[in-house]
């Protein structure tokens, strides 16, 4: 099996890897922004996995012919079974409020370089006649909220744009997969306070996205306990909305 992991120093992305080499034998192939950062994950998952390979690939994440040029190189040597697509980053909201550049950066990492990435896999996909591309959104956004929603806004884009690829492949063997995890312990959320909501152990997280991702299926939300609370805050009456602190 084939697998391409796009922002592979992610937390979540690397416990995903560790569970697909540890049921190996698999092809990893890690695109990354920073090579230091990774040959040591790459290292650790050749430990646990010895049947599988890894590789790691230096990738630009905003130049647009960069990224159709590094996912048809990783593809000529064999069809993708499965692309995921990890990469983010979650900027301070009041910072982006001041700092248009900073909230630029963040749209930048969380909505137009994975969607980028996405509509390369997809076509990869498409020539192959299939493929399983996961894409990492977040509950952020599934509802506007004032304490993240420029990041919420960025994986709002992501979700209707995994719908839209859901829509353009129903019926086909190419599967796309919307990936929804809540908070989850990482260095992402490290300075971030998540008050009155548990934050989820990153290796329960990575084994519901694997899970979902083998079966195909087109939301994934993880912890699953998730998709019950977004519906409730999805539906919130405005008027009740505005007056709470989430």
């Amino acid at each position: 099996m084939k697998i391409v992991v796009v922002g592979a120093t992610s937390a979540i992305a690397e416990h995903c890897c560790r569970l697909w080499v540890a049921h190996g034998p698999v092809e990893l192939i890690l695109l990354v922004r920073d090579l230091a950062k990774a040959e040591p994950i790459a290292a650790n998952l050749r430990a646990r996995g010895p049947s599988s390979t890894v590789a790691v690939v230096k990738a630009d994440f905003h130049d647009p012919a960069a990224t159709a040029a590094q996912v048809d190189a990783v593809a000529a040597s064999g069809p993708v079974d499965l692309a995921l697509i990890a990469q983010g980053w979650l900027a301070d909201q009041s910072l982006c409020q001041q700092d248009l550049a900073m909230l630029r950066e963040s749209l930048e990492i969380n909505a137009v370089s994975p969607t980028l990435f996405a509509e390369a896999f997809a076509a990869q996909f498409a020539r192959q006649g299939r493929g399983t591309l996961g894409i990492i959104g977040s509950v952020a956004g599934d509802r506007g909220r004032k304490a993240n929603y420029s990041y919420g806004a960025a994986k709002g884009l992501l979700a209707r744009y995994a719908e839209g690829l859901q829509h353009r492949f129903a019926g086909s063997a190419v599967r796309v997969v919307l990936i929804k995890p809540g908070p989850t312990v990482s260095p992402m959320t490290a300075a971030r306070s998540v008050r009155g909501i548990r934050v989820a152990p990153t290796e329960d997280v990575a084994r519901t996205i694997v899970a979902g991702l083998a079966r195909g299926k087109a939301v994934v939300y993880a912890p699953p306990v998730w998709r019950l609370i977004m519906l409730v805050v999805r539906h919130l009456p405005r008027v009740i909305f505005n007056r709470t602190s989430i």
